[in-house]
């Protein structure tokens, strides 16, 4: 088995263990929700409890990599690799009793994204990456349709607090303006799976976080669908879809008022 291959069923393991950990958790005990940066970014004890799981396990077994997650673990390692880690994506989801959300890892080699995996307590595991295909309980997906953007429905979020900020608001409804519909649900994994599947066409946000990113842009590509950033007026977009959706959102995003 290769190297490659040996990290793919490491973390498809994780993932399946820290969202069966963290379902446990919130079917048996006391969440403990705590507020972060606003009402609705919020961590529970199943966060730190899946996280902790998933750093403990690769500490024993991938002692040399980095180890990046949300719930604040920060380690740089020797080997130059890193994994980053969601031990929940869709908290305020999770907390409120939703089914949409989902445990995620990503590994990197430097800059180089090479798998992701999410697993998702109803639907199974996904893993993949740019030079894995990706597998959805252990079956091979894809190619991804590669459909014109108006004939397709895209995911997103917008967080009411940027309404009011032009820099923000404007190229996100430039963008919001082309699909067939939209659909804002709060999991930024969740919602690449739905790209990687076929439940949605596309997907774009601003200034995601590594660990919002990175497991479920591994999966496009893996699919053979295009996951890329785009620098707007001093913002990050993440764009995920097939290639022509994701031309047309680019260029929507990018297009000067």
């Amino acid at each position: 088995m290769s190297e490659l291959a040996a990290d793919a069923d490491l973390a498809v393991r994780l993932v399946t263990e820290a969202a069966a950990l963290a379902a446990r958790m919130r079917a048996g005990s006391d969440l403990d929700v705590r507020s972060k940066t606003s009402v609705s970014d919020v961590v529970t004890a199943a966060d730190h409890a899946a996280e902790a799981l998933v750093v403990e396990a690769l500490r024993a077994e991938r002692p040399d990599d980095g180890l990046l997650g949300e719930e604040g673990t920060d380690e740089t390692g020797s080997s130059g690799r890193r994994w980053v880690i969601d031990p929940v994506d869709g908290t305020y989801n999770f907390a409120s009793g939703s089914d949409y959300w989902c445990s995620a890892v990503a590994l990197v080699d430097g800059d180089e994204l090479l798998l992701g995996a999410v697993a998702h307590a109803r639907d199974g595991v996904l893993v993949g990456g740019p030079g894995t295909p990706t597998t959805w309980n252990g079956r091979e997906v894809g190619p991804m349709a590669d459909d014109e953007i108006r004939l397709v429905g895209a995911a997103t979020y917008l967080h009411p607090g940027n309404v009011g900020d032009a820099h923000v608001r404007d190229p996100f409804l430039r963008a919001a303006a082309l699909p067939a519909t939209l659909r804002m649900h709060g999991s930024g994994s969740m919602d690449l799976v739905g790209v990687v599947t076929g439940r949605l066409g596309a997907w774009f946000q601003h200034s995601t976080p590594a660990w919002d990113w990175l497991p479920g842009a591994a999966l496009v590509r893996g699919a053979g669908g295009v996951a890329e950033q785009v620098a707007v007026d001093g913002l990050t977009w993440s764009v995920a879809g097939g290639r022509r959706s994701v031309t047309a959102l680019r260029g929507a995003l990018e297009a000067a008022p």
